[in-house]
């Protein structure tokens, strides 16, 4: 059931809902917000503050029950910390705060007030992001014990009604980009048995139909024609077929304007090949998929809202198995470009799929590339699960990623292509191996891909660390990192 979010000209405390929900900062002297809710509560919240028990610090909570003198049936009080501090970011977390503070409850109307401490659309975006991220949960296969939230109608007040309209596409856009980002998330959450490449083409194209989207399906012989050799030598190994998937948006005046290209690699299930990893290090490999998932669900976003630009997604999709007829260490493959690839470690697969859907990728004259891959365990090392990898050609593409990404609440660390570092990746008897040695594992990766890129603006994302929520996080299961971002950037490039 999709959330219905409006914005009206009406005090919170009058709203007849099951809870009011007021984002609260520290400097509770200089909050015309928290001075009315002391009013109302005959002040209790001095009290609380006075006591400790409420600070307005960034992830305080607290409930309030029949609150007297207040038309909800609870009163929420969410800390944002300093309001200085307070960002579109902040906000989305504290908004999926609500929502799994009401999980499982009866909790279905709510009234949220103090959004527009930032005054900002964006802020009221943030807000409908999170709480249209914080519904999702990872139990599709459950077939008991599901606790869902209820909420199905959020309304936002404001006290000025002469942007009505504007704040109200700004719950429009941040419901349309939760949705693909809850989207992202329930893709990757499939496990391997449910869809491999050719039920990720289907679903691609259910979405294309339902969608304002062109698609086009490669299946292998069509591959084999355009010459894909580097990603139908790890498709090798499986008895599932491997597939390339492209959705185009045609949202310019002209259609033949040079497009903004996402790709995203699509390894539905990775076993490592015959260099085969731990049985430990294979649980989450359905997560494999992540950026080709995310790339997906940001094609369907920018066509729900109708992007004035060109924007093409790319998939590669395969699957990594070992069997008698897969490649093999030592092994030397042609990609689509021509160049030659000794291939001395399966498990270092996405990037040569990734190869040929960049060169294939540059046939489209691209205005500028993303790629977006779980593509290295050198990038968790370096970065953690806090911010994901990122590697540009190009000052002001990297710029207007990351402005976009600000946008989007994702956090991002720009990492060095220093020529240097190619020669890690120099082959006795190929143009290039596809590994390097232990250190710098995620720029010689990175290195890799710039070789299929040419001279065409390129953002490299290394979303290893990053796709999935750590246990004890705010939320469960994959995190759909990345859509929002790339929804942003298509929108922001090259006017930014």
């Amino acid at each position: 059931m999709s959330m219905e979010f409006g914005v009206i000209d009406s005090s919170w405390h009058r709203q007849d809902c099951d809870a009011a929900v007021l984002i609260l900062n520290q400097e509770a002297e200089s909050s015309q917000l928290n001075q009315t809710a002391d009013e109302r509560l005959d002040g209790l919240l001095a009290e609380l503050t006075a006591s400790g028990e409420w600070t307005g610090g960034n992830g305080d909570i607290l409930v309030i029950h029949r609150p007297a003198e207040i038309s909800a049936r609870r009163l929420v009080l969410l800390g944002a910390g300093r309001r200085g501090d307070c960002d579109g970011a902040r906000l989305r977390d504290r908004m999926v705060q609500v929502v799994r503070q009401f999980r499982g409850s009866e909790v279905e109307r709510i009234a949220v007030a103090g959004w527009d401490a930032l005054d900002s659309a964006l802020s009221i975006q943030a807000c409908a992001e999170g709480l249209v991220i914080g519904c999702y949960e990872p139990d599709e296969y459950k077939t008991r014990d599901r606790s869902r939230t209820k909420i199905g109608q959020a309304l936002f007040c404001s006290d000025d009604p002469a942007r009505t309209t504007e704040l109200q596409e700004a719950l429009n856009r941040g419901q349309i980009l939760g949705e693909a980002t809850n989207l992202a998330r329930s893709l990757v959450n499939q496990p391997g048995n449910r869809v491999n490449p050719s039920r990720l083409a289907e679903k691609a194209r259910s979405l294309a139909e339902k969608s304002d989207l062109q698609i086009e399906i490669l299946d292998e012989p069509a591959m084999e024609d355009e010459g894909m050799g580097a990603l139908l030598a790890v498709a090798r190994g499986s008895a599932e077929p491997a597939r390339m998937i492209v959705l185009k948006h045609f949202g310019a005046e002209d259609n033949g304007a040079p497009p903004v290209v996402l790709i995203g690699k699509g390894v539905t299930f990775d076993s490592g090949g015959l260099s085969l990893k731990t049985s430990q290090g294979m649980e989450e490999m359905k997560a494999d998929k992540a950026g080709a998932c995310a790339v997906l669900a940001a094609m369907k976003a920018v066509s729900q809202l109708r992007l004035r630009k060109n924007v093409v997604g790319i998939l590669p999709a395969v699957e990594n198995m070992p069997s008698g007829r897969a490649q093999r260490p030592g092994d030397v493959v042609r990609s689509m470009s021509g160049k030659t690839i000794e291939v001395l470690n399966t498990d270092a697969e996405g990037r040569l799929i990734l190869a040929d859907a960049i060169h294939f990728a540059r046939g489209l004259n691209p205005a500028c590339m993303v790629d977006i891959a779980t593509l290295t365990g050198a990038c968790v090392i370096a970065l953690g699960h806090i911010r994901a990898g990122l590697f540009s050609n190009d000052d002001r593409l990297a710029g207007s990623f990351f402005k976009a990404s600000e946008r989007a609440g994702e956090r991002f660390w720009r990492l060095p292509l220093d020529d240097e570092y190619r020669t890690l990746l120099d082959s006795h008897i190929a143009d290039i191996k596809n590994v390097g040695k232990r250190a710098a594992g995620a720029v010689t990766a990175a290195k890799f891909l710039q070789e299929f890129v040419g001279d065409t603006p390129w953002c490299h994302i290394d979303m290893a660390g990053v796709d999935m929520f750590q246990e004890g996080g705010a939320n469960r299961g994959p995190t759909g990192f990345g859509v929002r971002t790339m929804v942003e950037l298509a929108s922001l490039y090259p006017d930014s």
